[in-house]
């Protein structure tokens, strides 16, 4: 099947009970069994709940991994990631451009636990790949990074990974690489082909595409290496309800067709913020002069919905644009149907300290879009009346 099929069909087949097209949802916490231990592989909704295995065998087969987990948050499958894989004394290497959110949990929890964090500034494999000694046990990418849109060659770095593992390569207690696939879903990009072997989403985003749940998820390339993630569900609990796992696999059903119109919209308003004297710099993947185009075009099959724009006025600039817009909503976020407006700096990067925002480049007078799938007219004439707005000519 290609992927706009399995979006739709995976994990979704007609209820075998009732011949229901849409299966049904199982809002349970308990089911009941034959006798102690006879059951129809089900025993309680913290474990396994139908509705979220299905959702599950989904995200794996769109991410063509092995098994994915599901969980309450992006956030709660990043920590679930960190917290079976990892053991105090070891280390992680990152990419320095990440979510606010990540940073902070790698920064302010899993330092002061024991965790050796190591940031690269630089994009190319090598700098990657020079943090790494004997103690460290994964590599943790965002592709397109957050916010400033830099693009990371995950194949390069897989190649050059493995040449670090030992000789049993598939040993789930060897080195990883973990992406975060969120700016991308798995419709534009599909890290486990391209040697990841754990892909990160917050399912709240893209997937779910309506701002409408909060979620998240882990699909691995193994099993062996998703048992223990599986472990630390189940001992720690953080599982998304029925109806979440509902709505987030009813938006699988049209990410393929959203993704198209993200696409084709950011790259309009990228394009015509070029031609704007009030922003300084425009960051959009899909531009041939951004510093990653090429790597983009080989691993991706579209840029992706996200714009980052840095206002020449500055921040009191910014934060006029913020106020000014009337379709671009001024919130946390991004991904859903409808276009968003954000300042990194005080809103998904505040957590970041201001030293640490200055030196990756997340400048004050910087916003980040998340393009919606709206008339790409009407947004560009709502970015231009702010900007009117801003300048005392509305």
């Amino acid at each position: 099947m290609k992927r706009s099929t399995m979006a739709i069909h995976i994990g979704q087949e007609p209820d075998p009970t009732t011949g229901a097209t849409v299966p049904p949802i199982y809002a349970t916490s308990t089911y009941t069994q034959e006798g102690p231990g006879r059951h129809k592989g089900f025993e309680y909704s913290r474990t396994n709940n139908p509705t979220r295995r299905g959702l599950e065998r989904c995200l794996a087969a769109l991410e063509g991994g092995a098994d994915a987990c599901a969980f309450s948050s992006g956030l709660a499958a990043t920590d679930a990631a960190l917290a079976s894989l990892m053991r105090p004394g070891q280390s992680i290497v990152a990419f320095s451009d990440l979510y606010g959110g990540t940073y902070r949990l790698l920064e302010r929890v899993y330092r002061t636990w024991g965790l050796d964090i190591r940031y690269a500034d630089d994009t190319r494999p090598d700098a990657l790949l020079s943090l790494v000694d004997q103690s460290t046990r994964l590599l943790w990418i965002e592709t397109p990074t957050n916010p400033l849109l830099r693009i990371l060659d995950i194949e390069a770095i897989s190649v050059a990974l493995r040449s670090r593992r030992p000789a049993e390569a598939d040993d789930p207690s060897g080195l990883l690489l973990a992406v975060d696939n969120t700016f991308a879903s798995p419709m534009l990009q599909r890290p486990i082909e391209l040697g990841a072997d754990l892909v990160i989403h917050s399912a709240t985003k893209y997937l779910g595409g309506h701002s409408d749940l909060v979620a998240g998820a882990v699909v691995s390339a193994r099993e062996e290496t998703l048992q223990p993630i599986r472990f630390h569900q189940n001992a720690a609990g953080a599982v998304p309800g029925p109806f979440d796992c509902f709505l987030l696999q009813r938006g699988l059903k049209t990410l393929h067709l959203r993704m198209e119109r993200h696409c084709a919209n950011a790259l309009r308003i990228a394009e015509w913020s070029r031609r704007r004297p009030e922003f300084s710099s425009v960051l959009y993947p899909g531009l041939p002069d951004h510093p990653g185009h090429e790597v983009a075009r080989r691993q991706m099959s579209g840029f992706g919905g996200m714009v980052t724009l840095s206002l020449a006025g500055g921040a009191p600039a910014a934060i006029s644009l913020l106020t000014s817009t009337r379709l671009f909503a001024c919130a946390e976020s991004l991904g859903g149907v409808e276009s968003l407006i954000n300042h990194p700096a005080t809103m998904t990067h505040a957590s970041m300290p201001p030293e640490v925002r200055s030196r990756i480049g997340v400048e004050d007078g910087m916003v980040r879009l998340s393009v919606g799938v709206e008339d790409a007219d009407d947004l560009i004439a709502d970015l231009e009346q702010a900007l009117r707005a801003g300048s005392g000519n509305p």
